[in-house]
Order: structure tokens, then sequence, then C-alpha cells
């Protein structure tokens, strides 16, 4: 696949740039949805969709590849380890992994990368930039939990999408937007979407 061209192309001194990984643990819409939220923002996202990714998405929604990747401004091949995300003189605010497998996460714990996806999230870690793995598995053996441990160590974020209840989501969607939005605030990046918790007497007004 082919490097496709950023629509918007702010400078390195700006850094607006923000990597999206879609892996292929169960949950792919967590990607989409956040990929979603990230259009109305002058945030240019780079997009990597592993090769398992692509079989998650057919199965649980009814999104196309294409689709998803026309959400994103870059899109990158996980298999083009040289591309310019995998460079630490790549300005950028970080990685998302969106939703993010047991088997990504340990490459990244590991500093074992083995595709664009886990070696861009190496790479952001020894700059000091933010990385946010919404792992999604359970139960978790012990070796997990080591994997876990590890990458947190290293600098990352661990983010299971655990649902909010307190904002009383109507749908399903309601409960993924609330999970990505929450990981946006974790970069400054924030969303009308989420229903912030006002207290016992508050409600979520900000809610569409």
């Amino acid at each position: 696949m082919l490097q496709k061209t950023a629509k918007r192309k702010p400078t390195d001194d700006q850094a607006k740039r923000l990597i999206v990984g879609i892996s292929g643990a169960s949950g792919a819409i967590y990607g989409v949805r956040l990929l979603e939220l990230l259009r109305g923002t002058e945030i240019e996202t780079h997009l990597i969709v592993s090769r398992s990714a692509r079989t998650t998405l057919a199965a649980e929604t009814s999104w196309k590849l294409a689709d998803v990747e026309a959400l994103a401004d870059v899109v990158h091949s996980n298999q083009d380890l040289g591309a310019a995300c995998s460079s630490g003189s790549f300005h950028n605010l970080g990685v998302i992994i969106a939703p993010c497998s047991v088997k990504t996460m340990s490459e990244i714990a590991t500093g074992v990368t083995a595709n664009l996806m886990s070696r861009a999230a190496d790479v952001a870690l020894k700059e000091r930039r933010r990385v946010v793995l919404m792992l999604r598995e359970t139960p978790l053996h012990l070796g997990h939990i080591r994997s876990m441990a590890a990458v947190t160590e290293a600098g990352a974020i661990v983010y299971p999408p655990v649902p909010a209840f307190y904002a009383k989501p109507k749908s399903l969607d309601e409960l993924v937007a609330h999970s990505v939005a929450r990981v946006l605030d974790l970069f400054g990046v924030h969303s009308a979407k989420l229903a912030r918790w006002r207290g016992m007497k508050g409600t979520p007004t900000e809610r569409d």
C-alpha cells in the first residue's frame, strides 16, 4: 500500500500529528470512532492498519477498509518500516493503538518490533512521547500482566476500554465514543462527545 498524501500539512514546529494504529484485536470500532472524532480537529492523523485488523473490521462492522482509510489524513502500510513515522525525527503528539492486541502490546513492551505499528509506538516511547494502548483482552494470565507492567514502565499508558456507566449511555456508539474521547483527553484534545462527571447531583449535559 502506498502512503497517501495528507489533506492538511502542518509544519514540523506545530507537530499537530497523531499516529493511530488499529490492530487485530476485537473492537475495531474504537479505532474508527477515534478517527471520526479527530476529523473535526486540527490534528493530522497517520493511520496504520494491521492485516488482522482488516479481518476484524469486516467481521465486526459494516465499514469498508477504504472508508476507514478515508477518515485519515495519511495512511501507512504496516509493512513499511521506512515510513516517516518510524523515525524519532518525525514530530508528532504520540501514538494511540485502538484496539491494541496482546501481541502488539508485547512487541512494544520488549522493544522487539516486527512492523510499523509497534515500531512507531516504540519510537514514540524512546522520544518520551505519549503512547496509549487500548488493550482488548480478558481474562488475563500472568504473562499478559507482566507485559502490561513492562510497557507501563517504558512509559506507555495501558487503557482498556472499560465502559463508564455514569454517563448513562443510550447506545453502543455512545459507550465507544466516551472511551475514545477519554483517550483523546490524555493528548489534550477535548471532545464535546464526552459526558463528564458532574458529581452526584450533576448531569452529563455535554453529550449530544
